[in-house]
């Protein structure tokens, strides 16, 4: 968690409604260690100022009115490569949600949901964490899960035979949720060391990021999709 003394999440807010980007702010200001750093109602504004601003995390709205949400998330990274990317969103599509992970999205999180909810996904997201709401989204990666395992001859075979006991063992914690130091906790080693593996495994993987190491680890039963 952030605190004052510590470095503030800067976070741009996307979202075509001015009076829900006024109620965001309110709250996430309201936080110690949590700034915003703009605000954009439309696609090219949002581009501007996440290219300039380059923020810790960007709240990006799916529903912008007349242009895309799930269209601005590849341009967002391209603009902003080191930020990350939370969907709030009232849309319950999991297809809809899915296509946001898959797009980059590293948390989902409903507009219904608790303020302290969202604080906590930005926290999370912003310390390399996914947050991907179980209730939203169990069931579309329980589907990618089948029709990978459907597959006898799959291609990351090699990849995944690449892994040594530990990495799985993390692999699976990561697939729980579970922080850093609780997996080093658990596993009994240092968060350093948990670090270093999450590093191998990312190489051996050729995912980017814990969303792409969750996504690929419920495709080929390395973890267990949430229930």
């Amino acid at each position: 968690m952030v605190t004052p003394a510590e470095k503030p999440i800067r976070i741009l807010l996307v979202d075509d409604h001015a009076v829900v980007r006024a109620g965001l702010r309110l709250i996430i200001q309201s936080r110690p260690g949590m700034t915003i750093v703009g605000e954009a109602g439309n696609r090219d504004n949002a581009l501007k100022l996440a290219a300039s601003e380059s923020p810790d995390i960007i709240l990006l709205d799916l529903d912008l009115g007349g242009d895309s949400g799930m269209a601005l998330i590849a341009d967002l990274k391209a603009a902003a490569a080191e930020s990350r990317i939370i969907i709030l969103t009232g849309m319950r599509d999991t297809e809809t949600h899915r296509q946001a992970v898959l797009a980059g999205a590293m948390g989902i999180v409903k507009k219904e949901k608790a303020a302290e909810v969202l604080i906590s996904a930005i926290e999370r997201v912003c310390a390399g964490d996914a947050w991907l709401d179980p209730s939203l989204v169990a069931g579309v990666l329980n589907e990618m899960t089948g029709s990978s395992k459907a597959r006898k001859d799959d291609p990351e075979r090699e990849k995944i035979h690449t892994l040594t006991n530990r990495e799985r063992e993390v692999i699976a914690l990561v697939g729980e949720g579970i922080k850093n130091k609780e997996i080093a906790s658990r596993l009994f080693i240092s968060e350093t060391t948990v670090r270093h593996h999450l590093t191998s495994i990312f190489d051996k993987l050729a995912v980017a990021d814990r969303v792409e190491l969750l996504i690929y680890a419920y495709r080929h039963g390395l973890a267990s999709p949430p229930r």
